[in-house]
């Protein structure tokens, strides 16, 4: 008789490619909020959240950012966001 009482035993777990850490993070305006978007070194995003919560400010301590994100790098990354949300948006490198 079976001793797992009618639940399946949890399969062996099979270790995969981890994703990358994020490199950049840009805090820029969208539509009167600013926003803040996790992008590999790549330039692809990863994920985004309100600017606003403390998590921004554990992650940006101690960091200067630049101040614009205009350059060709960005143009695919950030194609929703108008040229001036884009020339005052917050751009830090983050410490992998």
């Amino acid at each position: 008789m079976s001793q797992v009482f009618g639940s399946e035993m949890p399969r062996r777990h099979s270790q995969g490619e981890l994703r990358k850490a994020a490199r950049y993070l840009v805090l820029i305006d969208s539509g009167g909020s600013a926003v803040a978007r996790l992008f590999l070194d790549t330039r692809v995003q990863v994920g985004e959240f309100d600017a606003s919560t403390e998590e921004t400010v554990q992650m940006t301590n101690g960091l200067t950012p630049a101040t614009g994100a205009n350059g060709v790098e960005w143009n695919q990354a950030l194609m929703g966001h108008s040229v001036a949300e884009r020339a005052t948006a917050q751009v830090y490198t983050l410490g992998v």
